[in-house]
């Protein structure tokens, strides 16, 4: 398939710039993805996971939401579910189902994917949702609570209320409670929050990030981490004393 400029149809406003999207192609091989935000998997629900589902908005598959996916499930992007059609190709024996819905959140122009697994009958029924989280949070919104959130990503919430995925590059990647790459990265993150009294959420990644905090570094790796918490600023400190 060549290529046509007319293809691509971004789904944020390109002149306010935070989504900070890099499309990385591979046209030879069907293979698409983002070069620069790191994917997230959504697949258990927690009180922070539906106030996010909540203001997701239902839209058409654009070239965003095929980088969410392999290139052989592109086309299921475009497939009914079977509540909606039971003839559809995703729909099996009439009330199984293995669709793919399409969403935004229009607050950051995020592409989502809803990856839906029911069983015939419905006996198992499972929704998975695939994002991008973004680079950093919108020009004006000021960090205001870390959280952790035990059974699903990491957030953010900004000070006027909006919660946000916590920013991440593509090779980043957050963990507690072991020692590793992931409660690294996540030691790095908090480090700069703090040494810039939370005014600098942008994702750094590796190399290019600042060394963790020793305190930081071996609090996040700790079983106290792994629990559902929000933490401000103040507490963030604290835990940096020690």
């Amino acid at each position: 398939m060549s290529y046509k400029p007319s293809d691509l149809q971004p789904v944020y406003d390109p002149a306010r710039g935070w989504a900070h999207f890099v499309l990385y192609t591979e046209p030879a091989h069907g293979f698409a993805s983002a070069g620069l935000n790191g994917m997230v998997s959504i697949e258990q629900e927690s009180p922070y996971v539906q106030e996010w589902l909540s203001r997701l908005q239902p839209c058409k598959p654009n070239t965003l939401h095929t980088t969410l996916v392999s290139s052989e499930k592109i086309p299921e992007l475009f497939h009914a579910c079977v509540r909606d059609d039971k003839d559809s190709p995703s729909a099996v024996g009439g009330s199984g189902c293995v669709c793919h819905q399409t969403f935004i959140d229009q607050e950051f122009g995020l592409p989502v994917v809803a990856r839906h697994y029911r069983t015939v009958g419905g006996n198992i029924e499972t929704w998975t949702h695939l994002t991008y989280a973004p680079l950093d949070l919108r020009p004006g919104d000021d960090f205001h609570r870390l959280i952790i959130d035990q059974t699903g990503p990491f957030w953010t919430r900004t000070k006027n209320g909006l919660l946000s995925l916590l920013p991440e590059t593509r090779a980043g990647g957050y963990g507690t409670g072991y020692g590793g790459g992931g409660p690294t990265e996540l030691a790095r993150y908090i480090t700069r929050l703090i040494a810039s009294d939370g005014k600098d959420t942008a994702a750094r990644g590796g190399r290019y990030d600042t060394d963790p905090d020793p305190q930081i570094a071996q609090w996040v790796s700790s079983e106290a981490a792994t629990r559902t918490q929000e933490l401000t600023l103040n507490d963030l400190k604290a835990l940096q004393r020690g």
